[in-house]
């Protein structure tokens, strides 16, 4: 580290996201000097992708404290904080203003791609005087190779453009790499840009998340907009229920309310469901795209005009490989993190608050930090990357006591393992003018049931239907209630 006396530390902040340039803000709080390296022409270049979509936290949820203040000083108007932003919204009245109206626009450079970090000198097995050695951070800007000198590192570059694909051994199906022309990643925008790529349409959707949710909510609308759409959910577990969420349980309502106009959906019939159907090969027949499950689950297929994938992401590690890093063997995150969000051990949603300690690495003044902190783990809010940013940047200015010091209380999930949840579904799943049906945290598990969601009365019981094996099942037929077996 350089002596504070001549010079500010130099902290290189890679991705200018929300998380970003939270950090940078931390770190003029603290006399340091941020840089931020972003790979897009603008800062926020992922949020961008997905303006569509309305975030279920509220703006109190989405605004970093010492942004907020750099904001304050700009003369900013701060959004009133129950209301429930876009992605667009959040670049356009918070994140564009936080990076071209405060002390934080001479600080970003954008269209800045990451290539790889090191020690100056050092190769990642040389030891001796290794803490010493400034950091190199290698990007290109168009312009060439660029290089910047930095006292410590933290990658804040997400995860949304590395995407997990749509095969269920966490490897491209096979043949998908080939039919990336019928394919989306992450959550396309079906009612508005992407429109005409769906209308009229039969679009399968496979993963379990908010963004697969979100996806066949906005299918299901475009349905009843333009006869003839149509959509089913390839669901790789076996219980639908868990993807419905807390419902009223859940500290962010508008959360809660995705999982619940979800869950009646699907028990409506409105959306059909392949529960189980773990998909092997993709391939296209007669100008349509066969999605077919692996050998070992006994060869269904169902035939479709699209499938968008919205299975998750995963970090890109490769620029960090001359860094000495600990990371989770499953989740690729720090190994502090893991029993924190592991969804095999971790039964609630909620995730408690974690700062410096969680997120060190072996390579001391290099972070993880935001999204990518999660390596391949779901359920990431930014005020939990504020937070790490706080608490980080505090550690490298060394101010300890204030680093350990992690005050967060995060909303509730209303999701916890065992029986609530599948009690909490049945009652989700019921036509929303009616009682519960018995068993309808099964319903259309594979031909759907008309539950008449407002527009009739709700079934007294709706009976799964599990498919039949080795089956080949159209997504057409299956919208009408019938199945075709080869």
């Amino acid at each position: 580290m350089p002596d504070s006396l001549t010079r500010p530390l130099t902290v290189a902040i890679l991705g200018g996201g929300p998380v970003g340039l939270a950090a940078a803000a931390h770190a003029l709080e603290r006399g340091m000097e941020p840089v931020v390296l972003e790979a897009g022409p603008d800062a926020a270049h992922a949020v961008r992708q997905w303006s569509h979509v309305r975030m279920f936290s509220p703006w109190e949820y989405n605004i970093d404290k010492a942004a907020e203040r750099l904001l304050a000083a700009s003369g900013w108007n701060a959004p009133e904080p129950g209301d429930y932003p876009t992605g667009g919204e959040l670049v356009e009245r918070y994140l564009e203003p936080l990076a071209t109206r405060t002390a934080l626009k001479d600080r970003i450079r954008t269209n800045s791609t990451v290539t790889s970090v090191g020690r100056v000198g050092f190769d990642k097995v040389k030891s001796k005087g290794r803490e010493s050695a400034p950091f190199d951070v290698r990007y290109r800007n168009g312009k060439g190779p660029e290089s910047l000198r930095a006292d410590a590192v933290i990658d804040a570059t997400g995860t949304w453009f590395a995407p997990n694909p749509a095969g269920a051994d966490g490897r491209p199906a096979i043949g998908e790499d080939d039919l990336r022309h019928r394919l989306a990643y992450g959550m396309p925008d079906v009612l508005g840009a992407d429109r005409a790529r769906y209308t009229s349409k039969t679009v399968a959707v496979t993963g379990a998340g908010h963004s697969a949710i979100g996806t066949l909510i906005d299918l299901a609308r475009l349905a009843d907009e333009v006869p003839g759409t149509k959509a089913i959910w390839l669901l790789r577990g076996d219980d639908p229920a868990k993807a419905f969420g807390g419902g009223a349980n859940d500290k962010l309502s508008a959360r809660g309310a995705l999982g619940t106009a979800f869950a009646a959906l699907v028990a409506s019939g409105k959306i059909a469901v392949q529960s189980g159907f773990r998909i092997g090969h993709l391939s296209e027949v007669d100008g349509r795209l066969r999605i077919a499950t692996r050998a070992s689950d006994c060869a269904r297929q169902v035939v479709a005009d699209a499938l968008v994938v919205s299975t998750g992401f995963r970090p890109e590690l490769d620029f960090l490989r001359e860094l000495r890093l600990s990371l989770d063997p499953a989740l690729e995150c720090p190994p502090d993190m893991a029993p924190l969000i592991d969804p095999n051990l971790h039964s609630c949603g909620t995730v408690r608050p974690h700062g410096a300690r969680e997120l060190a690495q072996p390579e001391p003044g290099f972070y993880l930090a935001g999204m990518k902190s999660y390596g391949r783990a779901p359920t990431f809010l930014m005020l939990t990357g504020y937070e790490q940013v706080r608490s980080i940047v505090a550690e490298i200015a060394g101010d300890h006591e204030a680093a350990r010091k992690v005050e967060l209380v995060l909303p509730e999930t209303g999701v916890c393992s065992g029986p609530g949840p599948l009690a909490q579904a049945q009652s989700v799943a019921a036509g929303c003018c009616g009682p519960a049906p018995q068993v309808a945290a099964q319903a259309a598990v594979a031909d759907p049931v008309a539950a008449g969601c407002c527009g009739g009365p709700a079934p007294a019981e709706v009976k799964a239907v599990v498919p039949d094996a080795c089956c080949v099942v159209d997504a057409e037929k299956q919208m009408q209630g019938k199945k075709g077996c080869g």
